[in-house]
């Protein structure tokens, strides 16, 4: 069973850290019908503040309980980690889910803060270690354009980091980069990831194994994104000091906030200067290339 102290420690985790086994796990304990108080699926929704239409949709789900904690993950960002899942789990009376799955939570929250602190800590992260890291998607159909039977993943040029409240920029620049002149393939997440998976697995995997390069979108919203903040990180933990190129940082307009530290070395895409812009969308599109 996790006890306070290692739930405290989980609290800085975001929920999407938590590997899909361990929410299948969780689910075979929360999809049975609880007799008497909702100790299952539904009471863990009430707990997490979803409505009453809201939890009866899920019921025609194949699995209720993996498809609400992927919602709270979605709409509450910051607030949905590891650390309150447990405490609504110990609310919920489940300490028979917690016993069992909590040394699988543990183990996800570990990878999470290795990854998370390999950039600052390492100057570079063996091959061998990330393997260990993260689980093997090889041939695991996670984007649309996969091969449903896993005979072949699609691969890309670049994965696209951004926050969801840059989406208008970012689709401009998937037209302007993926059109007939640049015809470069862009991994944008909420376009081409299949629901219903583990956010924090996927994301390594495109990065590290299936996508070329890395266009990091930054602005105010972006640097308050956890999601982000770990994106950004894992990439550089695969090419640190910017060897390989991998890495390249975008401001589409000015940030209010200083700009981030470990990205100072590294050269930027700066759509903000009015007297360059007319080159920047080239620019752009050679460094994906090279």
């Amino acid at each position: 069973m996790a006890s306070k102290e290692e739930s405290n420690d989980h609290c800085s985790v975001p929920l999407c850290a938590l590997n899909m086994s361990v929410r299948k796990r969780l689910a075979l304990y929360l999809n049975p019908p609880a007799v008497g108080a909702a100790k299952d699926w539904t009471g863990l929704a009430e707990l997490m503040g979803f409505e009453f239409l809201e939890i009866r949709n899920w019921e025609r789900h194949q699995s209720p309980t993996e498809a609400v904690m992927e919602a709270w993950g979605r709409r509450e960002h910051g607030k949905a980690t590891v650390g309150r899942l447990l405490e609504l789990l110990h609310e919920l009376g489940r300490e028979d889910a917690i016993t069992d799955v909590g040394p699988l939570i543990d183990e996800d929250c570990g990878r999470y803060h290795e990854r998370l602190a390999a950039p600052l800590q390492v100057p570079a992260v063996d091959s061998s270690q990330q393997a260990s890291l993260s689980m093997s998607l090889d041939l695991v159909p996670i984007t649309i354009w996969d091969d449903p039977d896993g005979r072949t993943v699609e691969k890309f040029d670049a994965f696209l980091c951004y926050c969801e409240a840059d989406i208008s920029f970012v689709k401009e620049l998937i037209q302007r980069l993926e059109g007939n002149k640049s015809k470069l393939r862009l991994c944008v997440f909420d376009r081409d990831v299949l629901p219903g998976q583990c956010l924090f697995s996927i994301a390594s995997e495109l990065i590290e194994h299936r996508c070329r390069k890395m266009v990091v979108i930054i602005t105010d919203d972006f640097l308050l994104s956890e999601q982000c903040d770990f994106q950004t990180k894992f990439a550089l933990s695969l090419a640190p000091g910017a060897r390989e190129k991998r890495l390249i940082p975008l401001l589409y307009k000015p940030i209010k906030s200083p700009y981030p530290s470990i990205l100072r070395h590294i050269t930027m895409c700066d759509y903000t200067k009015e007297a360059t812009k007319e080159w920047f969308w080239e620019r752009l599109a050679k460094s994906i290339k090279c």
